[in-house]
């Protein structure tokens, strides 16, 4: 189980810090990542963090933007979300996964939390 937090209303330029906790199973997943899902538009990929290693990928159009961390003691996973835009409008969702892959498909992933909203005013 997963629980997002941190999303809300925020003005074109300005930062969000996203938060997901995980609990329950969730203790012994490979990895974690965050999707994205506009109105009208298909869940897509934003980030991905490998919870041993620490290893983070990410969409191209957050990359520079976007940074991925994990807290292991707190089961916790973040993204702090700078420069935002008003693209970056979505509903946010964390998901968890047992095994290794490829981390941007979301079809692989085999836990998700029910999403945290995220709107950009331009």
């Amino acid at each position: 189980q997963v629980e997002e937090s941190g999303g809300g209303f925020v003005q074109a330029g300005d930062s969000l810090r996203l938060s997901c906790a995980a609990s329950g199973g969730t203790f012994s997943s490979v990895a974690m990542g965050w999707f994205r899902q506009a109105p009208g538009k298909e869940r897509e990929f934003v980030a991905a963090i490998s919870w041993s290693s620490g290893s983070a990928y990410y969409q191209d159009s957050v990359k520079g933007r976007f940074t991925i961390s994990r807290d292991n003691a707190k089961n916790t996973m973040y993204l702090q979300m700078n420069t935002l835009g008003p693209e970056d409008t979505a509903v946010y969702y964390c998901a968890g996964r047992y095994g290794g892959g490829h981390f941007n498909r979301a079809d692989e992933y085999d836990y998700w939390g029910q999403g945290t909203q995220v709107t950009v005013s331009s």
